[in-house]
């Protein structure tokens, strides 16, 4: 059995980690409102801007100009692989890298696979294999729409001049503090929507197209696309906090559990001490009553 000094170090030792990993979980929580309204604000935005989109690029035209809905035969594939800057996340930043892996390895077999990595952790662990074209941390340093679009300015261009067939974004969808949704999205080129002759008919009689398509192709995709990645990007940086304020409650929750039980191996060894001593002073009592 350790003796007590030890023991006394040790909780001490997780009484001071159960205090950091308590005050981690209360700031996450903070930050996690926040990020939560600002996502929960931007889906239905984001969602029917990305729905006009489809209806759209589904009614177009073989020469309407639509550069970013060109199906190509794939060759080389961009992944955007969005994580956190910081760790203590649980599985947040691992099942990012695991997925990515997985789409090189088994969804685009055989091809050719560079990354973009969006977060520090995912340029650390992705850059291992040396396909990571550009790495865009600094983007959470201020987090604006601004800086997101000349991030997906420059992946059009990439897919505009044929660097690349085609673009995916993986991120976490924050669904709830708990819960995060591996997506794998699909960014260039625009997929239309699933939808029969009658759909696509109905969905063309509800829109009057004004000046013309080819302004509206011009000017909505470029904006639908920039919306598209920021909204990745804003459920990524929700769904961390909410990844770390879990991980941060289990952790404090450990903490308690072995600070008892280090606690109730304390009171024994310094029970089993006191009781020593005292058979020692009755041993030698009677020897010298003897």
């Amino acid at each position: 059995m350790a003796n007590l000094k030890e023991i006394r170090s040790r909780i001490t030792s997780v009484g001071s980690t159960m205090q950091i990993t308590s005050a981690m979980k209360m700031v996450s929580a903070a930050k996690l409102k926040k990020a939560q309204d600002a996502i929960t604000a931007m889906r239905p935005y984001a969602d029917k801007l990305t729905e006009l989109l489809q209806n759209l690029s589904a009614t177009l035209d073989a020469d309407s100009g639509s550069k970013f809905a060109e199906q190509r035969e794939v060759n080389k594939v961009l992944v955007v692989a969005i994580t956190s800057n910081r760790g203590l996340a649980g599985a947040f930043n691992s099942n990012i890298i695991k997925e990515a892996r997985r789409t090189a390895n088994e969804t685009f077999a055989g091809k050719e696979v560079h990354y973009v990595a969006i977060g520090k952790k995912a340029n650390d662990l992705l850059k291992r294999s040396g396909n990571v074209i550009a790495n865009e941390s600094d983007i959470y340093d201020d987090l604006q729409f601004d800086a997101v679009s000349a991030i997906a300015e420059m992946l059009m261009e990439k897919f505009d001049d044929g660097s690349y067939d085609k673009i995916v974004l993986l991120y976490n969808k924050f669904k709830n503090a708990a819960t995060q949704i591996v997506m794998n999205e699909q960014f260039l080129p625009i997929m239309p929507p699933k939808m029969d002759e009658t759909e696509v008919q109905n969905a063309t009689a509800d829109y009057i197209f004004e000046p013309n398509k080819a302004e509206i192709v011009k000017e909505l995709i470029p904006k639908s696309l920039k919306t598209q990645l920021f909204k990745a990007i804003r459920d990524s940086v929700a769904s961390e906090h909410g990844a770390r304020m879990t991980a941060m409650h289990k952790a404090t929750d450990n903490a308690a559990e072995l600070k008892a039980d280090l606690t109730l191996e304390y009171n024994k060894a310094r029970q089993a001490a006191i009781t020593g001593e005292i058979l020692e002073i009755v041993g030698g009592a009677e020897a010298l009553a003897g």
